[in-house]
């Protein structure tokens, strides 16, 4: 049986043996679930750091290699924050048309009523000040995400201007900083049954079986964010590769296929090869930059991390300010470099809690939708696939022009 099976059997199976238990246990089973997610918690400031210093490089790496590597960089770079904008403007519509089933929020936000509550939001001027932190290390001990994300970014632009020795040393310690809170995150993920069995319990005792109905929400609304990020691409493909849809569809029909049935990007790489070379795209070209789109780009990344984000506010009726979404999309869009590589439980983790962080949204409903993630990254997977084909073709076509 697999682990992602097991997680799921656990959510539910503690969603109804909470309920039909009632209160009796939830103190123990709030100790753990809360000890198991805080396991998390404690890895993010410092996976954050190291992924955003070994991204910052490898983008910049791969920007030097030519010309149309340069170019391919910048194109993934705009469509990153505009997937991480689109996540602002499409959550709120998509929660007016579809909202969530009456009763089961206010239920819900009963049942994690220990979660967090974020703070007051700061006048702008202060919040501008804030910006650039005087000390990171205390930046870091307090979540001032963004503050710490600001200083890293500098940090890894200049170690960029020194010498290749240093650099490299600089990227190695980092990447192995990444690396042990990869192996800390696997092992607590290694008893994520427990600790979501746990959280379960809990919330089908406060919340009663209105959680399974909040949660099966949850997974349609994230998964329609990625159904739009994949019809995103084909409007690139028609507008910016200058592709007949009909021939755009039936070139990325194969990866697609190879997207959903094994949710990764990286063994849907050679259909990605052969569909776009059927679209005409120069061998030489494709050989470069789909490599490179799979090694360093997920277009769907910026607006389902956020969208996670947002619909947790929405979940805690919480209000958000202009200023802590455009925190949100800096953060979605930002997170997502050097969170390529990694296994979809860990990317959900150290992409996602920065944004909640960043934003004052409480990061104690992960614990629970991660048991769900599988089902919205089918969604990303497929989205991501079929971006990265359409961006190849793109960059293909405009080197030419």
């Amino acid at each position: 049986m697999s682990k992602t099976l097991i997680i799921l059997i656990a959510l539910v199976g503690g969603i109804l043996l909470g309920v039909v238990a009632g209160t009796r246990f939830v103190d123990v089973a709030d100790v753990i679930g809360t000890l198991w997610l805080n396991g998390l918690r404690m890895t993010v400031v410092p996976l954050v750091v190291a992924l955003l210093i070994t991204g910052i490089a490898q983008t910049a790496d791969a920007a030097r290699a030519g010309r149309l590597a340069g170019r391919a960089v910048l194109t993934m770079l705009a469509i990153l924050w505009s997937s991480s904008l689109l996540a602002a403007f499409m959550i709120p519509t998509l929660l007016m048309l579809f909202p969530m089933p009456e009763g089961a929020a206010d239920a819900l936000k009963l049942a994690l009523g220990s979660a967090t509550k974020p703070g007051a939001v700061p006048p702008f001027g202060d919040f501008v000040r804030a910006m650039v932190p005087t000390n990171p290390i205390a930046a870091a001990s307090a979540d001032a995400i963004l503050p710490l994300m600001i200083f890293t970014a500098a940090f890894a632009f200049a170690a960029l201007r020194l010498p290749s020795e240093k650099r490299t040393s600089i990227t190695g310690l980092f990447e192995a900083i990444a690396d042990a809170m990869i192996v800390i995150i696997n092992w607590v993920l290694a008893i994520a049954p427990i600790g979501v069995f746990a959280l379960a319990f809990v919330v089908g005792a406060k919340a009663g079986t209105a959680a399974l109905g909040a949660l099966a929400h949850y997974v349609f609304i994230l998964s329609a964010l990625g159904v739009i990020i994949w019809l995103a691409s084909f409007v690139l493909a028609v507008l910016g590769a200058r592709r007949g849809l009909p021939a755009f569809f039936k070139a990325s029909a194969e990866a697609q296929a190879v997207a959903i049935s094994t949710q990764s990007s990286l063994a849907s790489l050679p259909a990605m090869l052969r569909g776009v070379k059927a679209l005409g795209v120069d061998e030489a070209k494709a050989d470069v930059v789909l490599p490179m789109a799979v090694a360093i780009f997920r277009a769907t990344g910026p607006a389902m991390n956020l969208g996670v984000a947002l619909y947790i506010a929405y979940w805690f009726g919480l209000e958000l300010s202009p200023t802590q979404i455009a925190i949100g999309v800096a953060a979605g869009a930002t997170t997502t470099l050097g969170a390529v590589s990694l296994p979809g439980s860990v990317s959900f983790v150290s992409s996602i809690a920065p944004i909640c962080l960043a934003m004052g949204v409480p990061v104690e409903p992960l614990g629970l939708l991660i048991a769900v993630e599988t089902f919205p990254d089918i969604f990303r997977t497929l989205g991501n696939v079929t971006m990265d084909m359409a961006v190849t073709a793109t960059v293909a076509e405009r080197q030419r022009d």
